[in-house]
C-alpha cells in the first residue's frame, strides 16, 4: 500500500526565510532517500536539502524564489508502506565563516575598471548584508563565474525572476572586455596594489588559494578595514596551573580526553568576560548601541590542511574542565577533517587564537567581527622573575588581546588583561 508523505525542510540552523534558488526534481520523478531535491541560499551558506523518504514525487509545494524555513513542506511523495518510517534528513551545508561573495578578480586589466559593473561594494562586516546584492544562479553557474573571476552581483540575469545563466556570465565578460578603461579612482578610495609581471625577475609558479583561505581572507580584510584595532600585551604566570594540569593529565586520559593548557585558558577567559561584559558583546547595526550577550560561546582557531577555521564551543560557562576538553578535541578533529557544518561556525561571542603549539610569543590577532575582542596566545617559556628578594624560574605565557576601540577603551582593555592574568596565575579563581 502506498502512502503520501510530506517532504519538509529540516533543521537548517539559525537561518529563517531562506530563498530557494533551484529545484532539482519534477513531479513524477523517483527519488532516493537523502537525494538532494532543492537548493537554498542565504547570505552565509548554500545548502542542498535532501529527501527524507524514497518514493515518487506527486506534487511540488514550492517554487524557485520562495522563502522557506524549518518545517516548510517541499513536496508530497508517494512511498511504499515499508519505507514510510520517519527519517531524519540533514541539509548538506557548505560551512563558511563569512558570507559567500564571489571574488571580484579581473579577467583582464580592462575588467577591473569597466563601467558596466555596479558601484564597488564598500567593505562590510561579515555578518552584515551591506554591500551584497542577492544573485540567483545554480551551483554550476556560480562555479563558472568564479573560474572567470566574475562577481555575480554585477551580472544581470535574463532568466525567470532574474536567474543568471552561463550565457549571462559570458555576455558580461564580453561586454567588460570591450569597455574602455576608466580613469583611476581618486578621493578616499583605497588605491589598488600595482600589477607586476613577476616573470621578468625569474621563474615563478602560480598556486591557487584554498577555498577556505579565499573566504576567510575576505572576512579578515573586512574586519581590519571596519574595526579600529588596539592590542594589549601581557604575560601570565602559569607555573601552578601547569603543575595542576600535569597532576590531572593521566586521570583525564583515562576518561578519554586530552587536558591541554587551552582548556584552562578558555575557562579563564569566560570568567573574565563575566566581569567585563563589554568584551562579550557586539555593536548594533547602526553602531549606536552595544548588544550585551548573556551566553558564552568561544571560537577557537584551528590550523587545518586547507587553512584556518574557527569552530565555536557553545555554553562554555556551563561545562567543566573535562567536558570542555572532550568537546575541544572532538570539534578540532572535525575541523581538520573538513567535517564542520555551518552550525559549528556560528554564534561565537569571543575568539581565541593559540599559536603555543607552533612557537612565537606576541602577535596582533584580528578581531573576528561581529565580536569585539580576541585573545592571541603564544608559547609559554620558563623565565627568571623577580619576587622581591631574588629571581626565581617561572613559566610565563604571552598574551595578546586585540579589541574594537569603538567599544573598549584602553583602560578597560588593560583591566581585562590584568584580570585574565590573575585567573591564569591562580586557576582556582575561575570557580569563584
Amino acid at each position: 500500500m502506498a502512502d503520501l508523505i510530506e517532504l519538509k525542510v529540516p533543521d537548517i540552523g539559525d537561518f529563517d526565510e531562506v530563498e530557494i534558488i533551484e529545484i532539482l526534481v519534477s513531479v513524477g520523478d523517483s527519488v532516493e532517500q537523502n537525494q538532494d531535491i532543492i537548493t537554498l541560499e542565504s547570505d552565509k551558506a548554500a545548502m542542498e536539502i535532501p529527501a527524507s523518504h524514497a518514493g515518487v514525487i506527486k506534487e511540488l509545494k514550492v517554487a524557485v524564489g520562495d522563502k522557506v524555513g524549518e518545517g516548510t513542506v517541499i513536496a508530497l511523495v508517494e512511498v511504499s508502506g515499508d519505507s514510510a518510517k520517519v527519517a531524519t534528513a540533514e541539509p548538506k551545508q557548505e560551512a563558511t565563516p563569512a558570507p559567500v561573495v564571489e571574488k571580484s578578480a579581473p579577467v583582464a586589466p580592462a575588467v577591473a575598471a569597466e563601467p558596466v559593473q555596479v558601484a564597488p561594494a564598500v567593505p562590510f562586516a561579515p555578518d552584515s548584508k551591506a554591500g551584497i546584492k542577492s544573485s540567483h544562479a545554480s551551483p554550476s553557474v556560480r562555479q563558472f563565474a568564479r573560474e572567470l573571476g566574475v562577481t555575480l552581483s554585477s551580472v544581470v540575469g535574463t532568466g525567470i525572476k532574474g536567474r543568471i545563466s552561463k550565457e549571462d556570465v559570458q555576455n558580461f565578460v564580453k561586454q567588460a572586455l570591450s569597455a574602455p578603461v576608466a580613469a583611476p579612482a581618486t578621493g578616499s578610495a583605497i588605491p589598488p596594489v600595482p600589477v607586476i609581471n613577476f616573470e621578468q625577475f625569474g621563474d615563478i609558479k602560480s598556486q591557487e588559494l584554498s577555498r577556505i583561505k579565499k573566504i576567510s581572507g575576505k572576512h579578515l580584510h573586512a574586519c581590519w578595514l571596519n574595526i579600529p584595532h588596539v592590542t594589549q600585551f601581557d604575560e601570565a604566570d602559569i607555573t601552578e596551573l601547569e603543575e595542576f594540569r600535569k597532576e590531572n593529565k593521566d586521570m583525564a586520559a583515562k576518561r578519554g580526553v586530552n587536558l591541554t593548557p587551552l582548556v584552562f585558558i578558555i575557562k579563564a577567559v569566560v570568567a573574565s568576560l563575566k566581569m567585563f561584559p563589554e568584551f562579550n558583546a557586539s555593536l548594533s547595526e547602526d553602531k549606536e548601541s552595544l548588544i550585551l550577550k548573556n551566553y558564552y560561546n568561544i571560537g577557537v582557531a584551528v590550523d587545518t590542511p586547507n587553512g584556518l577555521m574557527v569552530p565555536v564551543i557553545k555554553d562554555v560557562d556551563k561545562k567543566g574542565f573535562l567536558e570542555l576538553a572532550g568537546e575541544l578535541g572532538e570539534i578540532s578533529q572535525r575541523a581538520r577533517e573538513g567535517a564542520l557544518t555551518a552550525k559549528d561556525l556560528q554564534g561565537g561571542t569571543f575568539s581565541i587564537s593559540s599559536l603555543g603549539g607552533i612557537g612565537g610569543s606576541f602577535f596582533t590577532p584580528i578581531v573576528n567581527a561581529p565580536e569585539v575582542a580576541i585573545l592571541g596566545v603564544g608559547r609559554h617559556k620558563m623565565k627568571p622573575e623577580w619576587n622581591g628578594k631574588e629571581f626565581v624560574p617561572r613559566l610565563m605565557l604571552p598574551l595578546s588581546i586585540s579589541y574594537d576601540h569603538r567599544v573598549i577603551d584602553g583602560a578597560a582593555g588593560a583591566r581585562f588583561t590584568v584580570m585574565l592574568n590573575q585567573m591564569l596565575s591562580d586557576i582556582r579563581k575561575v570557580l569563584l
